[in-house]
C-alpha cells in the first residue's frame, strides 16, 4: 500500500501542464480508476508529442502516418474496406485521405486481381521513401522519449500490458455474448 501512496505522490508532484487526464484521480479513488486514468495520460502524452514532432519535421499528421504504416506493412496493397478497419477509422475517412494521397504522388490505386469492383492501394515508390524517412525519425522520437526508462522497466511494462490486453480481449466476447443473448431474449416473437 505504501508504494501504490509513494507513486500517487509522485504523479501529483508534476506540474500542472504535464499532469493532464491523470489529474481527475483523487487519493481515495479505487486502484482500476486510477490505472486506467494514468494508461490514458500516458497515452495521450505520447501522442502529442508524435503528433507536435511530425506536424514540425515533416508537415504531416499522425492519421496520415498511420495510413501510410499500414500500406507498409503490406507491399501488396490492402483494399479500401480492410484499410479502413486497420485504421478503425470510416470508410469516408479512408476515401478522403486516399485522395489527398493519390495527389501528393504518395500511394495508387490498383485493381484488386480478386475483385473487379474493388481497388487496392499501394504505396508509390515516392511514398515508401518518404515513409521510411518517417519511420526512421518516428523509432527515434520513442527511443527519446522513453531513454529514461530502464530496460527491466520497460520489458516488465510491456509483459503486463499484454497481459491486459489478452484480458480485456476476453472480457470483450464476455460482454458481446452476454449482450447477443440480451437481445435475443428481449426480442418479441413475430406473428
Amino acid at each position: 500500500m505504501a508504494t501504490r501512496a509513494k507513486n500517487f505522490q509522485l504523479v501529483q508532484s508534476l506540474s500542472d501542464e504535464h499532469i493532464g487526464l491523470e489529474a481527475r484521480a483523487q487519493a481515495g479513488d479505487h486502484l482500476d480508476t486510477k490505472i486506467w486514468l494514468r494508461l490514458l495520460a500516458c497515452s495521450t502524452q505520447i501522442e502529442q508529442q508524435i503528433r507536435q514532432l511530425l506536424r514540425s519535421r515533416f508537415d504531416t499528421t499522425l492519421p496520415r502516418f498511420d495510413y501510410l504504416a499500414q500500406l507498409d506493412r503490406h507491399p501488396d496493397g490492402l483494399r479500401m474496406n480492410v484499410l479502413s478497419r486497420y485504421l478503425m477509422v470510416t470508410g469516408g475517412n479512408v476515401t478522403g485521405l486516399t485522395d489527398q494521397l493519390v495527389k501528393e504522388g504518395l500511394v495508387q490505386r490498383i485493381d484488386d486481381p480478386d475483385d473487379r469492383r474493388s481497388w487496392r492501394v499501394s504505396l508509390t515508390p515516392l511514398g515508401r521513401a518518404g515513409f521510411t524517412a518517417m519511420a526512421a525519425e518516428h523509432e527515434r522520437w520513442l527511443a527519446e522519449l522513453l531513454k529514461g526508462v530502464p530496460s527491466g522497466t520497460k520489458d516488465a511494462l510491456y509483459e503486463h500490458l499484454g497481459q491486459l490486453r489478452v484480458h480485456l480481449a476476453q472480457r470483450q466476447t464476455e460482454i458481446d455474448t452476454a449482450s447477443l443473448q440480451e437481445n435475443t431474449s428481449t426480442r418479441r416473437p413475430a406473428r
